[in-house]
């Protein structure tokens, strides 16, 4: 029996070998489950389109906060409750360890490491789905106090009494992974079915989790795209020369059942006709982009960044996030494009909670303005469900909000990336755009 289970695992590395290869002169692509998807295990059919997108508005205004967090050490007790409720956007199926365990994580590209909740637990959240138990895997590895990956990275600790390597993220306000560090093998099912395995990953096995917030549900930990040495996109790098991109189809205008997709290596490139780059920036754990202006059909609205420390508000004045659903904006930039909006916009106005600004569709024909994003050396013309979302049927809102703060952080949210290719060259420094129809991508 030793001998025949020492085979198979044998043919599964080798089989694994090859897949690695394969993608790693192609690279490939993995499906993104939107939250409200129906494959998503948050999937409610008795959710209307509507209260999706009260709750996309909610959790941009808790993400706005999320973020302002980090560069503020003041918060109201009035922000901090709308901290304490923030849902991830997109998840991302995969497996960990030998067999293979099938998890749910929380895409962020404003992290920069992978973890998970490990049995046993000391504290650990309401997760429906099955906990991970290290024991049952035959690829787990601890990771030893003395190797150079515990050294070098910030997260970690060691205890004189024991030779593991700890790693301690603290999101503030009592959230907080605890576990330690270990080396298994991450598997990922490609677009096209392929088994794309990679043993030795560092992943954090988190004993101790615990949420500021009531939760239940299937997420088992988050899965980092920052550019920490943790982070999904740093590991695969020598593979996928630091290159991710993705396409986000429309959720909340269309009835198709078609996912986004996350796209790294050469799967990731984007090219052809159309495509304009900016430079981007990594700071505090978040991509920056230089915005210049916003236009409102002709007319142009120059932007200008809020000052935070560690930034540089005149060339990295917005955060790129896709984590975030509504673009979310600095308030007296918001009012002005706001006002450009009215002048331009004929139409009955339509009053909600959910957007500052709706009108009624069903009197007279739209002539809603294009509005362009400008940034350094890339004009992105927005989608125009992208500038403008159904909120009821005959109900069109400008798809943007003010920020929660009065000098809140101003983010580019997915809304406003829908119909896009985005890539990110982490080496390069720049982000890419292409017009696409994510739905045929």
């Amino acid at each position: 029996m030793p001998s025949f289970l020492s085979f198979i695992l044998t043919f599964f590395c080798f089989i694994c070998s090859i897949f690695i290869s394969q993608v790693k002169s192609n690279g490939f692509s993995v499906e993104l489950i939107q939250r409200y998807s129906y494959k998503s295990p948050f999937y409610n059919p008795t959710q209307t389109k509507p209260q999706q997108i009260f709750n996309a508005v909610q959790r941009s205004a808790n993400r706005a906060n999320y973020m302002n967090r980090k560069f503020s050490s003041t918060l109201n007790k009035k922000e901090l409750s709308l901290i304490l409720d923030s849902d991830s956007e997109y998840l991302l199926s995969y497996s960990i360890g030998t067999p293979p365990f099938k998890v749910y994580g929380d895409l962020d590209t404003g992290s920069n490491i992978i973890w998970h909740q490990c049995m046993p637990c000391n504290i650990c959240y309401n997760q429906t789905s099955p906990i991970f138990n290290p024991s049952k895997s035959s690829s787990y590895q601890n990771i030893s106090c003395s190797s150079r990956r515990c050294k070098s990275l910030e997260e970690t600790t060691c205890f004189n009494d024991q030779d593991t390597c700890e790693y301690t993220v603290d999101y503030g306000h009592g959230t907080k992974t605890q576990g330690f560090l270990s080396m298994e093998t991450l598997t990922l099912i490609s677009t096209s079915d392929s088994i794309v395995s990679f043993p030795k990953f560092m992943i954090g096995c988190g004993h101790t989790n615990t949420l500021n917030y009531e939760y239940k549900g299937p997420s088992s930990g988050v899965i980092g795209l920052g550019t920490g040495h943790m982070s999904l996109i740093k590991q695969l790098g020598s593979l996928f020369e630091e290159k991710f991109s993705y396409c986000l189809v429309d959720e909340y205008n269309s009835m198709s059942n078609i996912s986004s997709k996350l796209n790294f290596g050469d799967a990731a490139i984007v090219t052809g006709d159309n495509v304009v780059s900016t430079p981007m920036d990594h700071q505090k754990d978040y991509y920056y982009l230089n915005l210049k202006a916003f236009s409102v059909g002709n007319k142009r609205i120059k932007y200008k960044g809020v000052k935070r420390e560690g930034t540089n508000a005149s060339t990295h004045n917005i955060i790129i996030d896709s984590g975030t659903p509504v673009t979310v904006l600095p308030r007296n930039f918001y009012r002005r494009l706001e006002s450009a909006v009215k002048k331009v916009v004929k139409l009955e106005r339509f009053y909600t909670d959910a957007f500052n600004l709706c009108y009624n569709t069903t009197s007279q024909p739209p002539n809603f303005p294009e509005i362009t994003a400008h940034f350094s050396g890339a004009n992105v013309k927005l989608d125009y469900n992208g500038a403008f979302t159904s909120l009821f049927e005959g109900v069109k809102c400008l798809s943007f909000r003010p920020s929660p703060r009065v000098n809140g952080l101003g983010l580019f949210g997915n809304i406003a990336q829908v119909n896009y290719l985005v890539g990110y060259d982490l080496t390069k420094k720049i982000v890419s755009f292409k017009p696409t129809d994510c739905s045929k991508y």
